[in-house]
């Protein structure tokens, strides 16, 4: 038997991104932000966007001066160009090139405008130039319009672009500040620059905290608008959930009835002819089968604890409970009737409760103190409906309670299911007005 020797390798050791360390790959993701926010596309042609003229002074503006006040933005960046050219002019009078000096500080800030990135290179660029031919040694590395431009620039530039870029710019700034103190600096003056990485590290910090504040109240505003849209959903598919139940009760109860008669009609008649006795059962297997399908159809619309009620639908008979029962609660509330009182279908009458219900509910939220008027219509071809309530009075006892319009949404899918109308709104003694019209399709003699 031969023995095999095994050897015990130490393991390779990782080579590439895997055996970087993860402060390596920390500082590689830096440079990356930094090459993406400072120097890709630097001089990208950026203009700056008018202000919105949606604010609460501005839309009050009329004609032109309206149109003007869109262009603020524009003036202040160009006022503030002017202001850095005359104290770089000012600060350097005397000098053969004090002209220069100003344009150099101009030049940047009016770059803004158009080029936000590249106006930050031209302020640096700018800066060691205008100290050239600055005289005033005692200010160093940043002359007075320099310092006023790169603090103005600074400032617009982080209100145009993202956090990030203005502390890479508020970085690059410091760094060559250092250099200048360091190698450039002949020891003749105080440096600025301490004053200058101060005075732009709040003016940052201020401006990323708007920038923080604003996209948090974006992201809150998106989620409110979300969480509206989806609890306005789910109230629109619970709707629906109750009407499919009552709309199984209802239907199921009346083929349960057709299918009970045609069943027993054979034994009311004596010796009836084999036809009809055929036509009888027909009757019931069709109404059987029907009822089977709308229970597999519609019961999956029950949830697994939904108990059907054991009472009767309420109809329009039992609208003096309800209003007996909203007057207990405050609610002063009239009702009339008008036109021949007739019974009508048992989903109609169901619906006409419902939104009887919901608006007097409503009224009892929204409007507490104020008082209502039912009105109920029997028409030729429908039944009308309008429940109308007047403003709460003026020294309130009790708060409106805020809605989302959730029982207009669940009053509107009744209507909609029964092909009806309906028109809700305010009316001009400041109170609420629901207008419904449910079609009733009339029977003829001859059909009876």
């Amino acid at each position: 038997m031969t023995e095999t020797t095994q050897t015990h390798r130490p393991p390779t050791p990782p080579s590439g991104a895997a055996a970087r360390s993860p402060e390596y790959r920390l500082a590689l993701d830096a440079l990356r932000g930094l090459r993406q926010d400072l120097f890709h596309d630097a001089f990208a042609y950026r203009p700056l966007p008018r202000m919105s003229v949606d604010g609460p002074i501005t839309r009050r503006l009329k004609g032109r001066l309206r149109h003007y006040a869109a262009w603020t933005p524009h003036a202040v960046v160009t006022w503030a160009a002017l202001l850095a050219m005359l104290v770089g002019y000012e600060s350097s009078r005397g000098e053969t090139l004090s002209a220069l000096v100003g344009l150099l500080a101009l030049a940047p800030v009016l770059l803004i405008l158009v080029r936000p990135v590249g106006a930050f290179w031209a302020s640096m660029a700018a800066a060691p130039v205008s100290g050239m031919f600055y005289g005033g040694w005692y200010e160093w590395p940043w002359p007075p319009g320099a310092f006023l431009a790169h603090l103005t620039v600074l400032t617009i530039v982080a209100m145009r672009t993202r956090p990030r870029t203005a502390a890479w710019m508020w970085v690059l700034t410091a760094l060559y500040g250092f250099f200048a103190d360091s190698i450039l600096s002949s020891g003749y003056y105080d440096s600025n620059t301490g004053p200058m990485l101060v005075l732009s590290a709040l003016i940052l910090l201020f401006v990323a905290v708007l920038h923080i504040r604003r996209q948090a109240k974006q992201e809150v505003t998106a989620q409110q608008t979300v969480t509206e849209h989806e609890r306005s959903r789910r109230t629109l598919l619970e709707e629906r959930t109750t009407i499919a139940r009552e709309l199984h009760d209802v239907v199921a109860h009346h083929m349960s009835v057709v299918a009970i008669q045609a069943e027993a009609a054979p034994y009311r008649v004596e010796n009836p002819p084999p036809e009809l006795e055929h036509a009888f059962v027909t009757i019931r297997e069709n109404a059987v089968a029907a009822l089977t399908e709308l229970r597999r159809v519609l019961g999956v619309v029950r949830a697994e604890d939904y108990e059907a009620p054991e009472a009767p639908q309420p109809t329009l008979a039992d609208l003096d409970a309800l209003l007996a029962n909203v007057r207990d609660a405050g609610l002063t509330v009239d009702k009339t009737v008008t036109g021949a009182v007739r019974e009508l279908p048992q989903g109609v009458e169901l619906s006409a409760y419902r939104i009887v219900q919901e608006a007097l509910s409503n009224t009892l939220r929204h409007a507490p103190g104020a008082s209502a008027q039912v009105e109920i219509g029997y028409v030729l071809g429908g039944l009308g409906l309008r429940i109308v309530n007047g403003p709460p009075p003026a020294p309130a006892l009790v708060k409106p309670s805020p809605g989302a319009g959730h029982g207009i949404t669940g009053m509107r899918e009744r209507v909609t299911m029964l092909n009806g109308e309906m028109t809700a709104g305010r009316t001009d003694e400041e109170g609420y007005e629901v207008t419904v019209f449910l079609p009733v399709a009339t029977v003829s003699e001859g059909e009876a």
